[in-house]
């Protein structure tokens, strides 16, 4: 049985199973695809929270115009 594994040092020396054609070490598409993905990902992420920046924006705006209103409704009617 132990002819037929490959020895440690096989496995994992220099040119063995974890060298060199690694698809999370190589710099080449995969690697390019990750930064692309990434990028988009922040993109959407970026648009997402200034449109929600916008909304709470505009709904406190509202509220203190419909509060100023309410407050200016009341003191004109004494």
């Amino acid at each position: 049985m132990t002819g037929e594994a490959p020895s440690w040092a096989d496995q994992w020396g220099p040119g063995g199973i974890g060298a060199g054609d690694d698809e999370y070490s190589r710099t080449g598409e995969v690697g390019h695809n990750r930064k692309n993905k990434s990028k988009v990902a922040f993109e959407k992420a970026k648009a997402a929270a200034s449109s929600s920046a916008q909304k709470i924006k505009l709904g406190t705006s509202s509220s203190f115009k419909w509060i100023k209103d309410q407050c200016q409704k009341k003191g004109s009617s004494k």
